[in-house]
């Protein structure tokens, strides 16, 4: 899945120039947590403005919420999600930066990707990654060991698809691969690096 297929649309969007009272007026009715604020032009940056920053920023220090602005408090420009994004890395941003929502742009404000969305619309349950990946790099691996006895000029390329499902798996359970498969067939067939020389 991707963000586009999970992102919230209709986006609810303020001025830079609102009030934060009027912000918290509009998350109160709508029931949010964020708010992306709009651009003021088309080479703008998009801004958000959060439920966090209205508490820290502004009940904290007892601010007027009628006289302080949304740009006063707001993040600009605001992380932004690609539609195309698979949901997985999605969640890995927010997981990096501790954020919450995104806007997701392509040219345009197409809609907004939450962690709600993630758990409520996302298929990381049913259809998780890293058993997939799994299953991939036994195949590939399988594959490559079987041109590389045929001596195909194949070999070269499945070994790099092997290495690159490998390396998806690592970065998925967060850890250094635990085995050059490569390293390992060369042990066991001493003429293998021959597999792995490219026709130009």
């Amino acid at each position: 899945m991707k963000a586009e297929d999970i992102m919230t649309t209709p986006v609810a969007t303020i001025r830079g120039s609102a009030t934060v009272a009027e912000a918290t007026q509009k998350l109160k009715e709508q029931g949010l947590r964020a708010l992306i604020v709009e651009k003021r032009h088309p080479e703008d940056a998009y801004g958000i403005v959060t439920e966090t920053d209205i508490v820290c920023k502004v009940a904290a220090y007892g601010a007027d919420p009628k006289t302080t602005k949304v740009y006063e408090i707001m993040t600009k420009p605001c992380v932004v999600v690609n539609p195309e994004l698979q949901v997985e890395y999605v969640a890995r941003l927010f997981a990096q930066t501790r954020i919450h929502c995104a806007p997701v742009i392509r040219g345009e404000l197409l809609g907004v990707v939450t962690v709600e969305d993630i758990l409520h619309r996302g298929d990381f349950v049913e259809r998780p990654k890293a058993p997939l990946l799994e299953e991939q790099l036994q195949a590939a691996l399988a594959n490559a060991r079987r041109l590389s006895a045929e001596k195909s000029p194949d070999s070269a390329a499945a070994w790099d698809i092997v290495e690159e499902i490998q390396a998806e798996l690592s970065h998925q359970r967060a850890q250094k691969p635990p085995a050059d498969y490569f390293a390992e067939y060369c042990a066991e067939n001493p003429d293998a690096p021959e597999a792995r020389v490219y026709d130009s």
